[in-house]
């Protein structure tokens, strides 16, 4: 069984949480800064070198200004379900 990050579900996640960073006109650094962590965690989050959890998923929203329920909703349709 594949790690979580590698699963076939999870894929479209990270490139949505690098357009969630970009749209707000984020640096790697910038957002790194708000969520109390380092560029290298926003790195491998957004190439899916590591697994963000909800809590995770949920911050990186705000820090970003984006409602979270909707950025769900946004996955959900990429996801086709």
């Amino acid at each position: 069984m594949p790690k979580a990050q590698h699963a076939h579900r999870y894929r479209l996640l990270p490139g949505l949480l690098r357009q969630m960073r970009e749209t707000s006109k984020l640096t790697q650094r910038e957002l790194a800064t708000k969520l109390g962590n380092t560029h290298v965690f926003v790195h491998k989050s957004e190439v899916g070198e590591r697994r963000v959890d909800l809590a995770e998923f949920i911050d990186w929203c705000l820090a970003c200004g984006c409602e979270p329920e909707e950025m769900l909703r946004t996955l959900r349709r990429k996801r086709g379900t």
